[in-house]
């Protein structure tokens, strides 16, 4: 039997009054779904190109007053898939329009991508196959 494929992902942030914002210009798009739980969490949600569900999720209990690291057990990045390098250099562009820092296209054998964080330090890629 094939492993499904990726449905979702879901990250908790610090603040959804920051992060929220931050996310619908990034999306350039408004949540499909805006939700305060009975499992005590608020969660904001995109569905993305390919029908991928993105959400951030501010619990209820206050998060431990540390940023994120990708050095911790756990998530190490978010990599959303671009169809070429051309869409890369388009997203370079973009970045920048946003205020978003980044580290620039860096190429690999086995494609490129181009890293940014979100405003708790979430570590985000864009990344496209060689060729």
């Amino acid at each position: 039997m094939p492993f499904p494929p990726l449905n979702h992902v879901a990250v908790t942030v610090r603040d959804l009054e920051i992060s929220g914002p931050w996310y619908r210009r990034l999306f350039d798009a408004e949540p499909i779904l805006d939700e305060h739980t009975d499992a005590g969490f608020r969660h904001l949600v995109w569905m993305l190109e390919g029908h991928t569900v993105f959400g951030i999720h501010q619990h209820d209990r206050r998060a431990p007053d540390e940023t994120f690291s990708e050095l911790r057990v756990g998530l190490d990045h978010v990599g959303f898939g671009c169809s070429s390098r051309a869409d890369l250099a388009k997203w370079v562009t973009r970045l920048d329009e946003l205020g978003v820092e980044h580290g620039g296209i860096v190429d690999a054998p086995y494609g490129a991508g181009l890293s940014f964080r979100d405003p708790d330090g979430i570590a985000l890629e864009l990344f496209a196959p060689p060729g």
